[in-house]
């Protein structure tokens, strides 16, 4: 929140990496008509509580009304005269439902800051009791500004709290160097022992000679304001500048401890001030990223990662602000141990001075003209589907992408990997295909689909003689002698009657179509192979029968077939025969036209064409 300079603030960055997927906020009223509203925080309930900087502290109630009643009301005993001054922090104890313990760090009316904790009135959880007080920290203040104001309990259920270097302009007694100094420091303190309270064992400089028990870390210019990932831990500090650079610091939830984020030897990543005695640079925590006042910018609002569940797109992000220009950035791992920062709104607000959530991970931003807002993301309601109709055959292109498309904005517009601009693509061969979507409040989603085509048909010729089986369960089958579709030859199976190569086309459910290998029959047309003498047929063309008359030496037994030309099987019968034979076969059932009559023995065949008239 609080510099000593209110610019024009144009933003400047060296991204990292740029996020394609867009997420952009907005801030919604939830709740208005505040005096300086500096501070949000729950009470592990339905309740946000609304510091003001003049020394009150009101309700918003689960419906988002304002309690007429203060819950705390000590403006007599703070100062708020400067800019910086007043009740700055609020922290609940983790056991505040049970001990109805709070905390607040402000400074009194001689300008020093007071680390204190107040108690909840016992017959009203809307009322807090003004005269618990218990001062655990008071820290004299040399200057008005640079105050911080911070405090919040840990994931280890210690409190922590940031206090500036004192004031004044470019740190000028080095507290933020000073090891003997509470000032210019994050301080970590066991409330729940001692008295007024005691130090944890695992602090880092616990009894070490020159140096503070309560230090946590050091180097920090004017910590405004902190926040601790709720699911993993982490610490994220937002560190004011002075001139020229603004820092977001943090700290992994496996830090012991001890880090120096360098000032005033270092503004940011820049050299500040080397006068006097400074660590060595390796011995510094240098900022995860940076904005430059140069174009506009002067004081940083730190935030939180957000871990709500309305708005899954911002999910793990960190979001923080700028006081002077109000615009907010997230700002998330890239992978490669860097850091990707995106703007996600350019807010017309410039007094935007605190982040705060509720007991379920969502945001919300005070600004200075009374309101506080809820942080939502407009890009969440930009939702893309697409019903995507695959290849039907191998070798086609038939598929197509139709999206469907969610969004309260006016219009939108769409990128195709393959350079279409249309909503929706027909024609497509197998591939995958992408689309960039983006509505008129500059939302954007990227969406990638997946054109497959079915594997190739299959069909497989089995052979038993002349018996020739193709490939069950397709929809149709038709038979091609040499090249030419058999007539009526449409079954699954088929006895060749003729020597030649034989192949099948069958066609699926879907109309795809597929194409055996060829199969080559012989038929061996010679009677005599069968010792078989005098063939004849007997009328030729036949009418109501045939009569089949043959000689033989030995005594067999044949199989007769009568086929069609397509090879489809009409009559079937055995024939055991020896010296003159005749045979007779009905043909009342054959339609006219031409058909095959074949003996067969052992695999031997012999065939012989006739006529039904």
């Amino acid at each position: 929140m609080m510099n000593k300079r209110f610019l024009v603030f144009v933003f400047a960055f060296s991204f990292a990496g740029f996020l394609a997927a867009q997420t952009k906020i907005a801030l919604n009223v939830y709740a208005g008509g505040f005096t300086r509203p500096v501070d949000i925080v729950n009470a592990g309930d339905s309740r946000l509580f609304i510091v003001e900087q003049r020394g009150i502290i009101k309700i918003i109630d689960g419906n988002g009304q304002v309690l007429s009643t203060p819950f705390l009301d000590i403006d007599a005993r703070v100062g708020s005269q400067g800019n910086e001054q007043g009740l700055l922090g609020l922290a609940f104890h983790p056991d505040y439902a049970n001990n109805g313990f709070f905390y607040v760090n402000y400074t009194n009316n001689s300008g020093d800051t007071r680390i204190s904790r107040f108690k909840v009135s016992a017959g009203n959880p809307n009322v807090a009791d003004p005269n618990s007080e218990k001062v655990l920290l008071p820290v004299d203040q040399p200057y008005s500004n640079h105050n911080a104001g911070d405090l919040t309990f840990g994931p280890d259920g210690y409190l922590y709290f940031g206090l500036g270097d004192g004031g004044s302009g470019g740190d000028p007694q080095n507290n933020g160097q000073t090891a003997t100094a509470y000032l210019g420091k994050l301080l970590r303190i066991d409330v729940d022992n001692g008295d007024p309270y005691a130090i944890p064992p695992t602090n880092p400089f616990k009894d070490t000679d020159f140096y503070l028990d309560e230090i946590w870390a050091t180097g920090l210019r004017n910590p405004w304001r902190f926040s601790f990932d709720r699911l993993t831990g982490d610490l994220w500090i937002g560190d004011v500048g002075q001139d020229a650079w603004e820092e977001i610091d943090f700290q992994p939830a496996s830090s012991t401890g001890g880090e120096n984020y360098g000032w005033r030897c270092y503004e940011g990543n820049h050299v500040y001030s080397m006068s006097g005695s400074f660590p060595d640079m390796s011995q510094l925590t240098f900022p995860v990223t940076e904005y430059s006042h140069s174009v506009g910018g002067c004081s940083v609002n730190g935030g939180f990662v957000y871990r709500g569940q309305a708005f899954p797109a911002l999910y793990g992000k960190y979001i923080y602000s700028d006081y002077c220009s109000g615009r907010f950035w997230t700002l998330t791992p890239d992978g490669q141990g860097g850091w990707d920062n995106e703007e996600v709104l350019n807010g017309a607000n410039n007094t935007f001075v605190s982040f705060g959530e509720d007991k379920d991970g969502e945001l919300y931003v005070s600004a200075l003209n009374g309101n506080v807002y809820r942080l939502v993301d407009i890009c969440s309601a930009l939702t893309v589907e697409a019903d995507v109709q695959q290849v039907t055959c191998n070798g086609t292109a038939d598929g197509a992408i139709n999206l469907s498309v969610s969004t309260p904005a006016s219009s939108q517009s769409f990128q195709w990997s393959n350079d279409a601009a249309t909503e929706d693509l027909t024609g497509l061969s197998p591939g995958t295909y992408s689309v960039t979507v983006t509505d008129s409040n500059g939302c954007t989603q990227e969406r990638s689909f997946e054109i497959t085509e079915p594997a190739p048909l299959e069909v497989v010729i089995q052979t038993d003689g002349n018996m020739l089986s193709a490939s069950p369960g397709f929809a149709a089958y038709q038979w091609l002698l040499d090249g030419q579709e058999l007539p009526n030859a449409v079954q699954a199976d088929l006895t060749a009657a003729t020597s030649g190569m034989y192949t099948v086309r069958v066609t699926d459910a879907n109309g795809c179509q597929a194409v055996s290998d060829p199969v080559n029959v012989q038929i061996n047309r010679t009677f005599e192979a069968l010792g078989v003498r005098n063939w004849t047929i007997l009328p030729n063309p036949v009418k109501g029968e045939i009569q089949v008359r043959l000689q033989t030496d030995q005594k067999q037994v044949l199989t007769v077939r009568v086929l069609d030309m397509g090879g489809v099987e009409r009559l079937k019968s055995n024939w055991e025969i020896s010296g003159d034979s005749r045979k007779v076969f009905s043909a009342e059932d054959l339609s006219p036209g031409v058909y095959w009559l074949v003996l067969e023995r052992n695999g031997l065949r012999a065939a012989a064409k006739f006529v039904k008239i």
